[in-house]
């Protein structure tokens, strides 16, 4: 596993992205769509790193109830089946595979309730 993005979960998704691109010196490395609401990746130019900046308003249901106060981490691998079965076989809670906006991933649990994404890598 290595790391992918953190996930922001922002209240002013543009101030949010005018913040990290105009102030902090961060790029636009992608942009996603989930019904009327844009995601936004946010890193700096020369690594492989990001934030993902989710808007508060896309998780008013929040199925899986996370704690929106706390940023998200996110993994990716080259192997999601293999992983999650590795993790599972570990004692590890793990959610099935699915498919959230066009990515495919699934979630594990840490021993103090946090959730973790793991996605394939775009």
């Amino acid at each position: 596993m290595r790391l992918g993005y953190v996930v922001l979960y922002v209240t002013d998704p543009d101030a949010c992205l005018d913040f990290w691109t105009t102030k902090v010196g961060m790029v636009e490395k992608g942009r996603k769509h989930a019904g009327d609401f844009a995601i936004v990746q946010v890193g700096f130019a020369d690594q492989a790193f990001s934030f993902e900046l989710v808007p508060l308003a896309l998780m008013a249901n929040n199925p899986n109830n996370l704690d929106l106060a706390t940023p998200s981490i996110a993994f990716h691998v080259d192997d999601l089946a293999g992983t999650r079965e590795r993790l599972a076989a570990a004692g590890i809670q793990v959610s099935e595979l699915g498919n959230h906006g066009g990515v495919e991933s699934f979630a594990f649990g840490d021993n103090e309730g946090r959730w973790f994404a793991v996605t394939h890598p775009n």
